[in-house]
C-alpha cells in the first residue's frame, strides 16, 4: 500500500498484514503498528511475526519488510488525528535531515574545489564553479528556512512544503557534488555517491515529492 495506505489490519487484538519500508524494522526492540483501527504494541519475537531486510539504494539506511500472521497485540490509546500527526512530525524530521545532508556535501565540494589543482590553479577559483557552488549555498539555505519554518508551524502544510522543497535540494546538491568532484566522486571509496544515494533514497520516503503537488495546489486554491 506503500505510504498512503495500511498494509496491516486488526481483527480485535490479532494483526495481519506487511508492512512494507519499515525503517530499521529488522533490529527493532519494539514494533509500534499503525492500522486504520488504531495503534498497536508488537513483540518482534511474538508468534506470526516475520522480519526481513529489503534492498534499498541507499545502503546507510536499511528497510525492512514486516509481516503479521494473526499476530496477538497490545492496542494503545492514540488520538483521532494520529496519522496526521505522525506524518507531519515525519516529514519535518526528514526536512531537516536532508538539509544537513545537503550542507554537508556543499562543505565537501567546497573543500575539494580548494585543494584540487587544474591548468595550475585551484579550480574552486574558476569563476563558472563560484557561480554553481553560490548556487548550492542559496538552495541550501533556502531549504533550511523551509525545514525550520515547517518545525516552527507544525502545520501539515509547512511539513509538505519543506518535504517537497527539500527533497530536490537534496538531489540537486548531490548531483552538483558529484559534477564539481569529477570522476572520483563516482567511486566505492569517495563519500559523494553515498549523498546521492541518501539524496534518492529520501525522496522517496513518505511519499514522493509529486505526490504531494495536489495537496499543495488545493491549499492554495488553484
Amino acid at each position: 500500500d506503500g505510504w498512503s495506505g495500511f498494509g496491516v489490519t486488526s481483527s480485535g487484538e490479532a494483526l495481519s498484514g506487511t508492512a512494507s519500508y519499515v525503517l530499521g524494522g529488522d533490529v527493532a526492540g519494539v514494533l509500534l503498528v499503525l492500522t486504520s483501527e488504531g495503534l498497536f504494541e508488537v513483540d518482534p519475537a511474538a508468534d506470526g511475526v516475520t522480519r526481513r531486510r529489503v534492498a534499498a539504494m541507499d545502503p546507510t539506511r536499511p528497510l525492512s519488510e514486516v509481516i503479521f500472521d494473526g499476530v496477538a497485540a497490545r492496542r494503545l490509546v492514540s488520538p483521532t488525528d494520529l496519522v496526521d500527526q505522525l506524518r507531519t512530525v515525519a516529514l519535518v524530521a526528514l526536512s531537516a535531515e536532508q538539509v544537513g545532508a545537503a550542507s554537508a556535501a556543499l562543505e565537501q565540494t567546497v573543500e575539494y574545489a580548494k585543494s584540487r589543482k587544474q591548468f595550475g590553479r585551484a579550480i574552486g577559483s574558476f569563476q563558472a564553479l563560484k557561480h554553481r557552488m553560490a548556487d548550492m549555498y542559496a538552495l541550501v539555505e533556502t531549504a533550511r528556512s523551509m525545514s525550520y519554518a515547517a518545525a516552527l508551524s507544525g502545520t501539515h502544510e509547512d511539513a509538505v512544503i519543506a518535504k517537497v522543497y527539500c527533497s530536490e535540494a537534496l538531489q540537486h546538491a548531490a548531483a552538483e557534488a558529484i559534477q564539481l568532484h569529477g570522476g572520483i566522486a563516482i567511486t566505492w571509496e569517495h563519500d559523494a555517491q553515498l549523498y546521492f544515494k541518501r539524496a534518492h533514497g529520501s525522496a522517496q520516503l513518505f511519499g514522493q515529492p509529486r505526490e504531494y503537488l495536489p495537496q499543495l495546489a488545493t491549499a492554495a486554491g488553484l
